[in-house]
C-alpha cells in the first residue's frame, strides 16, 4: 500500500505543539508517494522598499497550523486524495540574486521531475523567475496566472535588470512563459508612466487592472482567466499584495484598494479543473504583520492550491472508475 503523508492528528497532539511545518505535514525532504511539496525560498534582498520577507515561509507556517483537511466551500477533503510533506526551505545567497536562482532552480528541479508539484513560499517575488526557469525545463513554455498589485513587468529597477519587480518580463524574453496563455489581475496604485502597464500588454499578457475587477465582478474575472488559459500546464503566482493592506498589511510594497480575503479565496477558488503544474505566494513580511492577519489570508491561500489538486486528483479516480464500469458491462 502506497505510504500517504498528512497533517498530525490534532485530536491526539494540540496545535501548538510539535515543529512548526506547514499544516503540520511532516517534514520529509522526499518525491516518493507524494503528490505536493511546500517549501520556502527565503530570498528578500531584490525587494525595492521593505525588506524581511526573508521570514515570510515560517511566518506562514507559524499560522499554518491552524489549517483543517476538510475544505467545506469546495466540499473536499484534501487528504482523502492527496499525499504531502513540508520539504523545507530552498537554499539561497542573502544578497547574491543570480546564485540564489541558481539554488533554487537546482532545488526544485528534481521535484518537478518526478511529477510532483510544488507549491513554494517567498521570498519576494523575483524568486519566481528561478521556479518558472525550472517549470520551463519540465514542461516548456506554460501560462501564467498571476495576482499582484503590480505586473513585475518592468525593464530594470535602480539599473538592475534582476528584481522583484522584473520577473515576468525576464521570463518572458527567456521564453519560459506563452503570454498567449498568461493573465495579470489586480494591478493598482500609481505608475510612473503608461508604459508600465502597457509593456506588460505589448508582451501579450492579458492585464486586469483592480478597478476592472471590481467593475466586471468576481464571476466575470474568472470566466476571463479560463477562457485565457486554455487546457495546457500552468504556473499560478499569488503576491500577497494583491489583497488590499487593510486585510494583508504585511508585505513590502502596499497598495490601496485592493481585493478583500473573500475576493481573493473566491477568485482562486474559481480556477478549478485548470491544470496547474507549480504554483507559489511570495512577499509576507511579518514585521509588518499585525496580528498575523496575513500570514492567516497568504496559509489559506496555499491551503486553496492544495484543494485544487484534490479536487482534480478526486475527478481523475472517478473517470478511471467510471471507464472500467463502462469496460465491465
Amino acid at each position: 500500500m502506497t505510504k500517504k503523508y498528512q497533517p498530525a492528528d490534532s485530536f491526539e497532539s494540540p496545535r501548538f505543539c510539535g515543529v512548526r511545518t506547514f499544516m503540520r505535514l511532516p517534514y520529509v525532504q522526499t518525491t516518493e508517494d507524494v503528490d505536493f511539496v511546500v517549501l520556502g525560498a527565503p530570498f528578500d534582498t531584490a525587494a525595492s522598499f521593505r525588506v524581511g520577507a526573508r521570514f515570510g515561509p515560517g511566518a506562514v507556517r507559524d499560522f499554518s497550523i491552524l489549517l483543517r483537511p476538510y475544505n467545506p466551500v469546495r466540499k473536499i477533503n484534501v487528504f482523502d486524495y492527496l499525499s504531502g510533506v513540508d520539504y523545507g526551505d530552498l537554499s539561497v545567497v542573502p544578497g547574491y540574486i543570480q546564485e540564489s536562482y541558481q539554488k533554487i532552480e537546482e532545488g526544485l528541479l528534481p521535484i518537478l521531475e518526478k511529477g510532483v508539484v510544488p507549491i513554494t513560499i517567498g521570498g519576494d517575488h523575483s524568486i519566481t523567475l528561478a521556479e518558472l526557469r525550472a517549470v520551463a525545463k519540465k514542461y516548456g513554455p506554460v501560462g501564467l496566472v498571476h495576482f499582484d498589485a503590480h505586473s513585475d513587468t518592468w525593464d530594470s529597477y535602480f539599473g538592475q535588470k534582476y528584481n522583484h519587480g522584473t520577473p515576468f518580463r525576464r521570463a518572458y524574453e527567456e521564453g519560459l512563459l506563452d503570454t498567449s496563455r498568461s493573465i495579470q489581475v489586480g494591478m493598482r496604485g500609481g505608475l510612473y508612466e503608461p508604459a508600465d502597464l502597457d509593456d506588460a500588454r505589448k508582451m501579450g499578457f492579458d492585464v486586469v487592472e483592480m478597478h476592472e475587477v471590481q467593475e466586471m465582478g468576481i464571476p466575470a474575472v474568472i470566466e476571463r482567466i479560463r477562457n485565457r488559459v486554455g487546457d495546457g500546464p500552468l504556473f499560478l503566482s499569488f503576491d500577497i499584495d494583491f489583497i488590499d493592506p487593510a486585510y494583508a498589511p504585511g508585505t513590502g510594497t502596499p497598495e490601496v484598494a485592493g481585493a478583500t480575503t473573500t475576493e481573493a479565496l473566491q477568485l482562486v477558488r474559481g480556477l478549478e479543473g485548470l491544470n496547474f503544474v507549480a504554483f507559489d505566494l511570495v512577499e509576507v513580511l511579518p514585521s509588518f504583520d499585525h496580528g498575523q492577519i496575513t500570514a492567516n489570508a497568504a496559509s489559506n491561500v496555499i491551503f486553496e492550491f492544495i484543494t485544487h489538486l484534490a479536487l482534480k486528483k478526486k475527478a481523475e479516480k472517478e473517470a478511471v472508475a467510471h471507464t472500467q464500469n463502462m469496460q465491465s458491462r
